[in-house]
């Protein structure tokens, strides 16, 4: 079977790359002819695939990333007329493919979160955004295309938006969740790692630890996070956030401000996050939106309990009380509650279990397993074998 994936570009903290890259290694051991296209893979780890370079010129000055995403549509959709794919799986938003993995969610409820946070400027500016309008159009066109045969969702919350928006029959959605790595990510990385990774920051072995790893600090809710944390009412709590983004120094900037800049420390992006999930005492995400964050099910298969949001796909392994709870992203109150909570969990064995527990059975074996399934039931009309 010839199947072809197509991801825009390569990003080596993106949770939709990391999927492609165990899909693809998957493929390739299951003796399927695999290619991906794609404008730029650069950095990406070597792997046993074709890569198709599909780069076409747009113009940065006046049509920036609309024209940039247009002009990719455009030419993977001219490449795949002229070939003879069996699956098309598109992880961006482009008509007439077979498969769509929504893993960057879906748009238009994205921006109905996003609003909530806005002024009435910045809402207004959203509306009339031509970015926007575009994203919103080629999500409906792809959604309704009659090529369309399967989506997959990687939380029941994407599946659920998919419906409401676009109102796509719920026998298309496939919900495939994210593989994590369960001996990679173990709570002995706290045998491991605890001591030395807090010694080395200056942090007490008794002193909570919470943990935030994500790049995007505006979706993701750093914002919200810092000024819940300045509420808090245990004072010994530290705060590692670990992540990419252009607005760095202005969320140091509000940590100074608000009081907390002893207590929050920046990292920056880390090759390599392990030595701080053993170093944690609970992981807190209180996104805007986000339809499964690889580093929430990381931080699970550590045994941190979490603190996350209505409007994220790993709240439906968040039970309250038990491993972690689930609040609105824009309630600080509420939110710096459950700072205090979370970090009253140092040390519980049985919250360390349950966070354990909600995710030991997503493991890459079952999300490929899963992934293959779907394959095959597809490719069946074409009496192939993968």
């Amino acid at each position: 079977m010839k199947i072809a994936i197509i991801r825009q570009r390569y990003n080596p903290y993106g949770g939709a790359e990391r999927f492609v890259e165990r899909a693809l290694a998957a493929l390739a051991e299951e003796g399927a002819e695999v290619t991906l296209i794609t404008r730029n893979w650069d950095g990406a780890p070597t792997a046993d695939f074709r890569q198709v370079t599909c780069d076409p010129a747009y113009s940065r000055t006046l049509g920036g990333r609309t024209a940039r995403d247009r002009s990719f549509a455009v030419a993977v959709q001219a490449l795949l007329q002229q070939s003879n794919f069996d699956i098309t799986q598109t992880h961006e938003r482009i008509p007439g493919c077979m498969i769509f993995r929504a893993g960057d969610g879906v748009h238009a409820a994205w921006l109905a979160h996003r609003a909530r946070a806005l002024g009435p400027l910045a809402r207004f500016g959203q509306h009339i955004s031509g970015y926007h309008r575009y994203v919103i159009g080629a999500e409906k066109a792809m959604l309704e295309h009659p090529n369309l045969k399967a989506v997959i969702c990687n939380s029941r919350m994407v599946a659920d938006e998919i419906c409401h928006f676009y109102g796509v029959d719920r026998d298309k959605l496939e919900v495939i969740y994210n593989g994590v790595d369960t001996t990679h990510f173990s709570p002995d990385l706290a045998d491991e790692f605890r001591e030395s990774a807090r010694k080395a920051a200056g942090i007490p072995l008794n002193a909570p630890v919470l943990l935030y790893v994500g790049s995007g600090f505006e979706r993701k809710g750093v914002p919200q996070l810092l000024q819940a944390f300045a509420q808090r009412r245990q004072r010994d709590t530290h705060l590692f956030i670990i992540g990419k983004d252009r607005r760095l120094r202005a969320m140091q900037s509000l940590a100074e401000r608000l009081g907390v800049s002893g207590q929050v420390h920046f990292t920056g992006p880390l090759s390599d996050v392990r030595p701080w999930y053993g170093a944690a005492d609970g992981f807190v995400l209180p996104t805007l939106y986000d339809p499964c964050p690889n580093a929430a099910l990381e931080a699970l298969a550590c045994g941190l309990p979490m603190v996350t949001s209505t409007t994220c796909g790993a709240r439906e392994w968040v039970k309250p009380d038990e491993n972690g709870w689930v609040v609105d992203a824009l309630d600080l109150p509420d939110l710096a509650k459950r700072l205090d909570d979370l970090s009253e969990l140092a040390g519980n064995t049985r919250a360390r279990n349950a966070a354990r527990d909600a995710v030991a059975a997503l493991t890459l074996p079952a999300m490929a397993n899963r992934l293959l399934a779907l394959y095959h039931r597809l490719g069946e009309g074409k009496n192939e074998r993968v």
